[in-house]
């Protein structure tokens, strides 16, 4: 591991060192390219270079304690302080060097669909996408509509959006997945509750050009858009759905203006979903792995439950329940979503180990 940490170290100050030569911007893609690069190594570097002086603080405290027997018990103190630091900044290092996800700084469309449990489960749908919704704003993400039907009472029979920003996918990626709820719903004068779902789908934006995609294997049909709240409402027929023939796969757009506009965002979900499809398709291929226990979600894998009475979230991958289910579903996720991150993390390392 050490000599791999050298290389990213030497790596780091090689790109440093070109940043700093007079006609560094003269080709400003390359210049762009190797300050990426150079921000993405600077976690592992600034860890690494931690790590060396807790190394060198604990020698240097071996070596006073030799020369300097009567200080013994300060210089003690000082190696164990220092060996500590070096134990966790090792295990953060090994986390910094597992293979990134090439996904996690794509942007991601978000799809939310009611599932079970009638107009409750549009309402819980609804309550979702206000709580992604927050989630993005806090973060400070763009949230673009591409699809929303919502119902008479205020709930979402589904809902289609990309959200934009540094790491969007990296920590969206875990929502995947069937989210349950249970609480008194609106519509249920007698004060039962009641349990419904909402499934939730999380994709890395791909390019149309990402993916092959033949022109032949595509329908497009087009229809008057009528966007949430019966808002915009498009007197020509602007909205696009597409039709991928050879998988059955359908995506629609209508949040745009013009055709054109809706059916390039069409595609490109398209090219998403394809590329989801492709990515299952070789990790079932892949013998003798372990499936994820944290993973994305799959979609039919029922993920949290939404407990209202006893104001509690569960995370059933992990086991971690969390209260003040309010503040959750006004868009406070970073608890959970760091322990599953964390969690990821070290189902990675074992895997890594064995």
């Amino acid at each position: 591991m050490l000599d791999k940490l050298s290389q990213v170290e030497n790596r780091y100050e090689e790109l440093q060192a070109r940043s700093e030569q007079p006609d560094f911007y003269a080709d400003p893609k390359a210049a762009a390219r190797s300050m990426k690069e150079q921000r993405e190594l600077e976690p592992v570097v600034k860890t690494f270079r931690a790590y060396k002086a807790a190394r060198q603080a604990m020698d240097e405290a071996l070596e006073l304690m030799e020369l300097e027997p009567e200080m013994k018990d300060f210089c003690q103190e000082e190696y164990q302080t220092a060996k500590k630091q070096s134990e966790a900044l090792s295990e953060e290092l090994r986390v910094l060097l597992l293979p990134r996800d090439p996904n996690d700084e794509k942007n991601v469309i978000v799809e939310i669909r009611g599932g079970v449990g009638g107009e409750e489960s549009a309402l819980f749908a609804h309550s979702l996408f206000r709580m992604y919704s927050m989630y993005a704003a806090a973060k400070g993400w763009r949230l673009e509509l591409l699809n929303y039907n919502e119902t008479e009472l205020g709930g979402v029979k589904e809902a289609d959006f990309i959200i934009e920003g540094d790491g969007a996918f990296s920590r969206m990626k875990f929502e995947s997945g069937v989210h349950r709820v249970q609480r008194v719903p609106e519509t249920e004068s007698g004060g039962r509750i009641h349990t419904s779902t909402a499934t939730v789908a999380v994709l890395p934006e791909m390019e149309a050009v990402d993916v092959e995609i033949r022109p032949e294997d595509i329908e497009m049909q087009v229809y008057r858009s009528s966007g949430a709240g019966g808002q915009h409402i498009n007197k020509t027929s602007s909205a696009v759905r597409l039709i991928h023939k050879p998988t059955g796969i359908v995506v629609a757009c209508q949040e745009e203006r013009s055709q054109f506009q809706n059916r390039e965002k069409c595609m490109n979900m398209l090219a998403s979903k394809l590329y989801e499809m492709e990515r299952e398709r070789q990790d079932a291929q892949l013998s003798g792995t372990r499936k994820s226990q944290v993973g994305s979600g799959m979609r039919n894998e029922k993920i949290r439950t939404y407990n209202f009475p006893q104001d509690r979230v569960t995370d059933h991958r992990i086991g971690l329940t969390l209260h003040n289910i309010q503040g959750f579903m006004d868009g406070d996720l970073d608890a959970m979503i760091d322990a599953l991150t964390t969690a990821a993390q070290a189902e990675r390392l074992q895997e890594g180990e064995g």
